[in-house]
């Protein structure tokens, strides 16, 4: 069983489209328009993966009147560091994440990339502030991950994991597109 969509409130519906367009690589496919309060909400569809499911969702509420501040960022406007909560998905392989990689950076995004010895991943973050990654595993999870999985999740004070294989920050040559 897999996640069909994820729904987020969103700034500026207009930047969100062209990073998740644009810099994600993501097609709009569905909006629906909804009542909410004195308006409207307008739920935003985009496919991640196959059209049938795999889908990012997106609430604009600028329809709305009255909507208030939009607290959008899922891990500063909760207290915590940038990226703890996050958006994670799949590249194909270490071709196609390096490619999403400089498709970020052509987009203005800082990338910041981390070889953790089992998953290569890529992070960035989108207009509202909310952290996204792509990921690719780099060896198959085994018995063993899953033995000490276990062991960590109960243990009462668990040691940090290995240092990073690579860690590195990819500075955009260009703007930041809104």
């Amino acid at each position: 069983m897999g996640i069909h969509h994820l729904a987020f409130v969103v700034k500026d519906v207009e930047a969100t489209h062209r990073f998740y367009t644009e810099a994600m690589g993501f097609e709009l496919l569905k909006v629906e328009v909804v009542p909410y309060g004195d308006g409207v909400a307008r739920h935003l569809f985009y496919s991640t993966g196959p059209k049938r499911d795999q889908l990012m969702a997106f609430f604009d509420l600028s329809c709305v009147p009255n909507a208030g501040e939009l607290k959008t960022d899922i891990s500063r406007d909760l207290g915590y560091r940038s990226g703890i909560n996050h958006l994670a998905f799949s590249a194909e392989d270490e071709a196609d994440l390096a490619k999403r990689r400089d498709r970020w950076l052509a987009f203005g995004r800082d990338v910041l990339e981390i070889d953790h010895g089992w998953v290569h991943s890529i992070y960035t973050e989108d207009p509202d502030g909310i952290a996204v990654e792509f990921a690719v595993l780099t060896r198959a999870l085994d018995e063993g991950d899953a033995r000490e999985a276990l062991e960590l999740l109960r243990s009462k004070q668990p040691a940090p994991s290995g240092a990073p294989k690579r860690r590195q920050l990819h500075k955009a040559s260009v703007p930041a597109v809104a």
